[in-house]
């Protein structure tokens, strides 16, 4: 993939899916096979916010929670073409009572499947 061409075709066949996902499963050099994450169930609200930001693109970070679950972080992404690097856009964090100045935030909440 380049910059030229990104996002590139968005939409993918069925039975192409179902085969990238059968190469996933096959492949052992990804993780030891009971502790492989095969999906993320990702709550509408964490899409909602990110897609919020009015951003090019949607970066999806791994990252590992205080309960020791892997996890999915949203952070919107704007292309620079000046440094031709895609640059974190952040969202605004709630302080208390629901008022605007609680700081950038990511968006998460995602859950691990297995085993949920």
């Amino acid at each position: 993939m380049n910059e030229e061409t990104f996002p590139g075709p968005i939409q993918i066949p069925v039975k192409t899916a179902n085969e990238w996902e059968k190469r996933y499963d096959d492949d052992n050099s990804v993780e030891d096979s009971k502790n492989k994450v095969k999906a993320f169930l990702i709550p509408r609200e964490s899409l909602e916010k990110v897609l919020a930001l009015k951003t090019e693109a949607v970066w999806a970070y791994l990252g590992i929670n205080d309960q020791k679950e892997k996890t999915l972080l949203f952070v919107g992404a704007n292309y620079d073409p000046v440094t031709k690097k895609w640059i974190n856009v952040y969202g605004i964090g709630e302080g208390m009572d629901g008022e605007v100045g609680g700081g950038d935030v990511v968006y998460d909440g995602a859950r691990p499947s297995p085993p949920y």
